[in-house]
């Protein structure tokens, strides 16, 4: 009996690199991922080796195909990209060089470039145009900075051989052998790059970072005839047919299809992205503007979207740096050895606040403590520290749409903590659904790969798969005890605000 067509996925993301085959159901057929180092060499400053990005996720292949039979793999039809987005990468066209280190999207180094660019009174046009926010958050000031800082891009600039490219473009570029250089609308959407009505590049916003046009990624769709990946490397021959940044594809892969639906993943940040149609909805209050996906036409689905720079590292702050914890898991068992966190409340600003705030000088802060705090209330208060977060993310959104959520889908490692999404539910007044499996990212652009390739004829057919092996999580305070919270939290947060100022 013939194997049923799969779908390759490669999840690139901030820690490590996934690749993942799914079925046309969307159902997880075998994964394999492989660790990345994140460098941290100053205060505020995050960046990786671009080289060992692209290994990390080769070697993430390579494991995969391992793993399949020999009939599994010549299954592979299609291939979809995914990956950690804003965070940017140049190198040189002729021979594919980095010009220096990749800035992560957490990086803060560019705070007082985009302090600059907003006394110059460039925000307001900025943020039209884009949708988004002057901050250090995204591409634009992470290019210029390398421009100005790196004498390897200042070089290739001079000599005309750079190219731009977040990490969807760069892996693409390493799978064709630099056979094409592009990028997707959803991830172009995260760079301060593209106007979000047009979808096309913004060439005056090019030439205020003093990148020339020429350096800039071709600009494709979300699906479509993306080349194929080249002899020598894994699962070779196969056609990569999705592009997609990794929180749009979570919103994808949890069939957030409708206006109005949202999710929230909880990575190594975490993101609430609310599905708002055809329709660009504008919020005044911190929220952003985004592509979600496009069809192969390049017709858009937008989304407004809540941005948390530490989620998952907050655990892993609890394991690594206070060292109370030997396993993420253990932060949950921790956790659970208290009734409450007994008034300890943890901001997690580590690397500054994204939404609503945009502070990149906010540092994260433990408030509360007493002479009974014990290990206990820290791991509640850490998880409670995050979902409180996302819940102020869901206040602001909820106001935009002019509408409850409703429901809340949540994926990603963090999501299999019971604690965090308990306290997701009490926080928000929301029912939090968990799906069977947390892959969502991979999942998603799998589903793009799919309908590209003809597998998945239409996608809105597996929406009822949504709650099929789900848990929910129903809210368990009373709305004035929640308000009493929420009032709390809101002035732990303020005082952590403009901490390195």
């Amino acid at each position: 009996m013939a194997e049923q067509p799969l779908l390759l996925a490669l999840d690139q993301g901030t820690s490590s690199s996934r690749a993942a085959v799914f079925n046309a159901a969307g159902q997880m057929v075998a994964t394999a991922s492989a660790p990345l180092a994140i460098q941290y060499p100053a205060d505020g400053w995050v960046q990786q080796d671009p080289m060992a990005i692209w290994e990390s996720q080769r070697q993430a292949m390579a494991s995969l195909e391992q793993k399949l039979s020999p009939e599994q793999r010549r299954a592979v039809i299609s291939c979809g990209i995914t990956n950690q987005r804003e965070t940017t990468v140049l190198w040189r066209r002729s021979n594919g060089e980095p010009c220096g280190p990749a800035l992560v999207w957490q990086d803060g180094r560019t705070a007082d470039l985009c302090a600059q660019w907003k006394q110059e009174g460039l925000e307001s046009d900025w943020r039209h145009r884009t949708g988004l926010l002057l901050d250090p958050y995204f591409s634009a000031s992470k290019i210029r900075w390398l421009l100005l800082n790196e004498s390897a891009a200042s070089q290739a600039l001079a000599e005309q051989d750079i190219c731009f490219g977040t990490v969807d473009s760069w892996l693409h570029w390493q799978l064709t052998a630099g056979q094409r250089h592009c990028t997707d609308m959803s991830n172009a959407s995260r760079t301060l790059l593209m106007d979000l009505e047009r979808r096309e590049w913004v060439e005056p916003f090019c030439d205020i970072i003093g990148l020339p046009t020429h350096a800039l990624p071709e600009l494709v769709p979300c699906r479509g005839d993306f080349g194929a990946i080249q002899s020598g490397q894994p699962f070779s021959g196969v056609p990569i047919q999705a592009l997609l940044g990794d929180q749009q594809a979570a919103t994808l892969g949890q069939l957030c299809l409708r206006p109005g639906e949202a999710k929230c993943t909880y990575g190594t940040g975490a993101f609430l992205v609310v599905n708002t149609g055809q329709e660009i909805r504008r919020c005044k209050a911190g929220l952003l503007s985004t592509l979600g996906w496009t069809d192969e036409n390049g017709s858009p689905t937008y989304c407004l979207e809540g941005s948390l720079f530490n989620a998952g590292t907050v655990v892993q702050w609890l394991r690594d740096g206070l060292g109370i914890i030997e396993s993420a898991e253990q932060v949950n068992v921790l956790a659970e050895e208290v009734e409450d966190a007994a008034g300890v409340m943890l901001v997690p600003a580590f690397t500054g606040w994204g939404t609503p705030h945009w502070d990149p000088s906010a540092r994260g802060l433990l408030v509360g403590l007493t002479r009974d705090s014990r290990r206990g209330h820290i791991a509640r208060a850490a998880l409670e520290g995050i979902a409180l977060s996302v819940a102020t993310l869901v206040t602001l959104a909820e106001k935009a749409m002019g509408q409850s959520l409703g429901e809340l889908a949540v994926d990603g490692g963090a999501a299999a903590s019971n604690p965090l999404l308990q306290a997701q539910a009490n926080s928000t007044g929301l029912t939090v659904r968990r799906p069977a499996s947390l892959e969502s990212t991979a999942r998603g652009v799998a589903l793009m790969a799919g309908m590209q390739s003809g597998l998945i004829k239409n996608i809105n057919e597996l929406v009822p798969q949504r709650h099929e092996g789900a848990e929910l999580f129903m809210p368990k305070l009373e709305s004035s005890a929640r308000e009493r919270w929420r009032s709390r939290w809101d002035e732990a947060v303020t005082r952590s605000l403009h901490w390195g100022d």
